[in-house]
């Protein structure tokens, strides 16, 4: 009896909730790719994972909040935080990685899907915890700089990589230009001027 509630016991860790998790954001993200946030339904996405789709709307409600839980997932392990040991060629690094990440069409579709999403309490929660969870992990680029003397101790992590990420959305999202590495290392430079000044 006992080996049976182990073995109950250790079956539920992680468990079918992760593994059904792990596939719906599977399925949205390859679905997305294939035929855009727009033309994705929830049926679909929930035939592509092989689940039911009240196992979808028990965890997402609506398909704007699939696509941005999708993003975060998505975002997290394709954006790592570089270590360079100069702050310059971390920004730069960390700039290119989301330059790339913006001009491929699923980060471009996920991005733009968050970007026109309503604002319910749960959609703002998910976007605000997206843009914080991305900015702490890019905070330490920001630290190591101020433990090697490189900008000053009292700058602002969060307000220091707005002012490198946003440009990067706005040619994205709004004016759709491209933007290559030599206009990404003069963004950097400008701001580490901005700075030093």
């Amino acid at each position: 009896m006992r080996r049976v509630r182990e073995t109950a016991v250790r079956r539920r860790t992680g468990g079918r909730s992760a593994r059904v998790r792990e596939a719906v954001l599977k399925a949205t993200l390859h679905a997305v790719a294939e035929q855009g946030a727009d033309a994705v339904s929830i049926s679909e996405i929930a035939r592509r994972a092989e689940v039911h789709e009240t196992s979808i709307y028990r965890r997402w409600p609506t398909k704007e909040h699939l696509l941005l839980d999708a993003l975060l997932d998505f975002s997290e392990a394709k954006l790592p935080i570089p270590n360079t040991g100069s702050l310059r060629a971390d920004l730069v690094a960390f700039a290119t990685a989301v330059m790339a990440y913006l001009d491929s069409p699923l980060g471009r579709t996920l991005a733009r899907a968050m970007a026109i999403a309503g604002d319910d309490d749960t959609l703002a929660a998910g976007r605000a915890q997206f843009w914080k969870s991305r900015l702490d992990l890019a905070s330490a680029m920001i630290e190591r700089a101020k433990d090697r003397g490189e900008v000053p101790t009292d700058l602002d992590a969060a307000t220091a990589l707005e002012l490198v990420i946003a440009p990067l959305h706005f040619r994205a999202l709004l004016t759709r230009q491209p933007i290559d590495e030599h206009d990404i290392a003069q963004l950097v430079d400008a701001l580490l001027t901005g700075l030093a000044g």
